[in-house]
Formats: C-alpha cells, sequence, structure tokens
C-alpha cells in the first residue's frame, strides 16, 4: 500500500468512517477522469484542492462540476487566494496533486466544503494516491475535515 494512501487509511478508520478505499485500474487525476472510472456524476467527485490564502495553505473541497473562481472566492475570504504549485501542494498535504485526500495530512488543513456536494447522496473523495478514492457524504467530508460548508463559486 502506498504511504499515502497508508495515512488516509488510518485516518479514515481513527474517525470511525465505513467507506474502504477503493483502488481504479487508472490513474484518475481529474475530477472527469474519476466520475468515468467509478461511473458517477462529474458534481459527485469531491476536488481536493489547495490554495493559498495571503499565503497559508486553504483546502477546498469542491464539486467537480465546479471551478472555484479564486478572484470571488479570495473576495469572500478577506485576502488574494491563488493556486497553489505542486511543491506547495506536497508540502501542505504530503499528498501529490491528484491523489490529494481531505485527510492524512501532516497537519490539519483549514478546509471549505462546497455545499454543491451536498446534493449527491455519496461523494467520492481522492485518498492520497491518484488510483485511489473513497466514498463518504457531504456532512461526513464536513465533519471529517473539520470544514466549513461554503459557496466556492458565485451563485
Amino acid at each position: 500500500m502506498h504511504p499515502g494512501v497508508a495515512r488516509v487509511t488510518e485516518a479514515l478508520r481513527a474517525a470511525g468512517v465505513p467507506g474502504e478505499v477503493v483502488e481504479l485500474d487508472e490513474a484518475a487525476p481529474t475530477a472527469q477522469h474519476a466520475a468515468t472510472a467509478l461511473g458517477v456524476d462529474v458534481g459527485a467527485v469531491a476536488n481536493s484542492l489547495v490554495f493559498l490564502l495571503d499565503g497559508v495553505p486553504l483546502l477546498v473541497m469542491t464539486s467537480g462540476a465546479h471551478r472555484v473562481d479564486t478572484g470571488w472566492l479570495g473576495e469572500r475570504l478577506g485576502g488574494v487566494l491563488r493556486r497553489a504549485d505542486a511543491d506547495a501542494v506536497r508540502a501542505a498535504t504530503g499528498q501529490p496533486i491528484g491523489g490529494v485526500a481531505p485527510v492524512g495530512h501532516p497537519e490539519a488543513l483549514r478546509t471549505l466544503v462546497d455545499r454543491a456536494l451536498a446534493a449527491y447522496p455519496v461523494v467520492w473523495a481522492a485518498a492520497g494516491h491518484p488510483h485511489t478514492v473513497f466514498p463518504t457524504t457531504f456532512d461526513e467530508l464536513v465533519a471529517l475535515t473539520g470544514g466549513s460548508p461554503a459557496e466556492v463559486v458565485p451563485v
């Protein structure tokens, strides 16, 4: 088992999450890839996107159907929001882009969870490697991450 997946699996078990990590035949570096592999709507895929809000890492769990509007969201959060590069993502999460999970990071990250994910009874999130995902729910994702439900695109 990949070390990142092991950390995520351990965090899920510690939190009492019943969903099991699923290994995909091919890498799913994007929400569309994951949705196709799982046979679900792209909106049911919870992308784990790392941004820097005034230089501080921020995890945004967004529906795969959305593209985060960094200017709009940064303004709502009271700062400048920009996409983190691969090195900043790995430093903040210990995981590679395309496999960033909502948990299993070296330190807890401030997290926003896209309210659009609440429309799906099951959402899928990466599990620490581009070949792995796990099922969860919106409420469980909020609790698991200690995150705040939020709009991540203008409504």
